[in-house]
């Protein structure tokens, strides 16, 4: 089944046309921020109290809606600004009306004081670890204990155990080896 040179010729010219409309789009948007977005953006901002990012939302939401109407807006005409002042307006006196309308949230100094999951992870992964050290032998949670968790190095566990640096460093190689093994048996994997 082939295509006729018409149906080509005419997939060309709407690949064409949409390329020229997303250009047109794009200058267009372009014109409205280079013409008007510092000023929107500084009266949002002051219409949000302050809170910069929720005033580029809401700037970028209005320049959305002029794009909507861009057959009909003209992004340097001087009556472009006022309107663009007023859909903001109106989507802030919309957000707080929305936000009016809805229960008032709770503070988050009520959560600061519950115990969050960080905690109970914390103490379960204290838990588990425990348990997988109890896996190991005597020698393997001793190297790991002066190495790991008290943090010295090869030459003081050497020193402190009384054993040969190298035998340090082969013991913790395969003291992390047995400990890797006994938490994968408990379903933590890497």
């Amino acid at each position: 089944m082939g295509h006729s040179t018409a149906d080509r010729a005419e997939g060309s010219v709407t690949r064409r046309n949409q390329v020229r409309d997303r250009e047109r789009d794009e200058a267009f948007i372009r014109a409205v921020y280079d013409k008007h977005g510092v000023i929107l953006l500084r009266a949002t901002t002051g219409m949000v109290f302050g809170d910069v990012h929720r005033a580029q939302d809401l700037v970028q939401e209005a320049v959305l809606r002029a794009w909507r109407h861009a057959d009909i807006l003209d992004p340097d005409a001087e009556g472009v600004r006022p309107w663009l002042i007023t859909v903001i307006r109106n989507l802030v006196i919309d957000g707080h009306r929305a936000r009016q309308a809805r229960p008032p949230e709770t503070a988050d100094t009520a959560l600061a004081d519950m115990p969050g999951p960080e905690h109970v992870d914390r103490a379960l992964t204290r838990k588990v670890v425990r348990e997988a050290l109890g896996d190991l032998s005597l020698q393997h949670r001793e190297i790991l204990v002066h190495v790991q968790y008290l943090d010295q190095s090869v030459a003081q566990t050497s020193k402190l155990l009384g054993i040969p640096p190298g035998t340090v460093k082969s013991r913790t190689h395969l003291a992390l080896k047995a400990l890797r093994e006994a938490l994968e048996k408990r379903g933590y994997t890497q």
